[in-house]
């Protein structure tokens, strides 16, 4: 039946177990470990546990179970893994996959702890490749036979490019590579990832899913194959687990997810043709304006431009301080997707550690603000950022 189910009901319903009692709100199975009827029943588990049996809280749980469950339903994959939070399910993600001698060909505009994980992975014998993301040809030139793996995110933090991921699917599946795309920025509300060719998708549950600031959090989606056989045993062995407490608060925040992300998504449109043009701005980036560079890749994608919106103050840093101290209602801060207005400024935050030449090549520049929309009176937003570029 719920194959049937628009992406708004599973939000709210799919995944759901109830107890005995027959609660209304998920339960909160807030435990570490499970007790066994017998020794042989312990026995029986540990060899193979069913759909519905659990071991230990670093294994699996029954909230945090009703949580992956509903991610794989709207995803539209076979199963997923919930993760402590973002960083570990991309951690996960490609460290599960990949060994020594392995080649794995990534976007180079990633946000910095995902650079440093492809850091990582190299100091460990996988050899990296990076390449501009919106270019197809440097995606063709730099995948070979035996190819790992590719990764990118959908569209890019902070500057908001915007990856054919379908063609760089076809490209990656022709050597055999596995496509594993961070979809953060998409949101599971317009998400398209899997009929796109995606593999394997990545959630920072801390973003969207989330929604208010409460819990970090993270869900990886793919194949049985691959969330039970390849990813799982690393995850329960290294302990990246979500804690049901996170997971409970994770499925709170999926019922009314499609309502914020539609909302912010409308405000970010709005925001970015209001600011479209503006003297005090050397430039204007959402994937929604017409005059962005992948504007019709991600209206093919997503339908939508997404939820943030990225500008470039004409004054540099000093200018983005002036601007980021004078808004009164969104707040500065490095999260995003939240229900709350965030304004952050990536060079001096998010992308700090990153050296110069390198912030360069993406576009990170001194003058660069990444705006969050929440879910606020759209037109107040546009007043508290008109005034702040005033006072800047």
């Amino acid at each position: 039946m719920m194959d049937d189910w628009k992406t708004a009901t599973k939000l709210v319903h799919a995944g759901a177990r109830r107890s005995q009692y027959g609660e209304m709100s998920e339960a909160i199975f807030l435990t570490q470990g499970f007790v066994y009827d017998s020794a042989e029943q312990a026995e029986a588990r540990f060899i193979e546990a069913g759909p519905d049996e659990f071991i230990y809280a670093r294994y699996g749980n029954p909230t945090v179970r009703m949580f992956e469950d509903r991610m794989a339903a709207i995803e539209g994959t076979e199963d997923a893994f919930a993760t402590a939070s973002g960083m570990a399910a991309v951690n996960g993600a490609l460290t599960a996959l990949l060994k020594a001698g392995d080649h794995v060909v990534a976007a180079r505009a990633l946000f910095g702890s995902c650079l440093y994980v492809l850091d990582l992975l190299a100091r460990f014998g996988v050899a990296v490749t990076l390449v501009d993301g919106t270019d197809l040809g440097q995606w063709r030139a730099a995948l070979r036979e035996g190819t790992k793996a590719v990764f990118l995110e959908s569209v890019s933090n902070p500057t908001l490019e915007v990856i054919d991921v379908k063609s760089v699917a076809e490209i990656a599946h022709a050597v055999g590579a596995t496509v594993i795309v961070d979809n953060v920025f998409a949101t599971p509300t317009f998400s398209k990832a899997v009929a796109l060719g995606a593999d394997v998708i990545v959630y920072s549950a801390t973003k969207h899913i989330d929604g208010s600031g409460r819990c970090l959090g993270g869900v990886v989606c793919g194949t049985k194959h691959y969330i039970r056989k390849v990813l799982e045993p690393y995850l329960k062995h290294t302990g990246g687990a979500l804690s049901p407490f996170n997971a409970w608060v994770m499925l709170k925040g999926l019922e009314t997810l499609d309502l914020r992300v539609r909302q912010q998504a409308a405000s970010a449109q709005a925001m970015a043709e209001a600011l479209a043009g503006n003297p005090k701005l050397a430039r204007v980036i959402y994937p929604g304006l017409k005059d962005h560079p992948q504007h019709r890749v991600a209206m093919e994608q997503m339908g939508a431009g997404g939820t943030v919106v990225t500008f470039d103050l004409a004054g540099g840093q000093p200018a983005a301080f002036r601007f980021l101290n004078a808004l009164r209602i969104a707040k500065i801060s490095n999260n995003l997707g939240d229900a709350k207005s965030i304004a952050t400024h990536p060079a001096t935050t998010t992308h700090q550690r990153l050296p110069v030449e390198q912030k360069a090549l993406l576009g990170i520049t001194p003058g660069l603000v990444r705006f969050s929309l929440g879910i606020e009176d759209t037109g107040d937003l546009i007043a508290d950022v008109m005034a702040a570029l005033d006072a800047a």
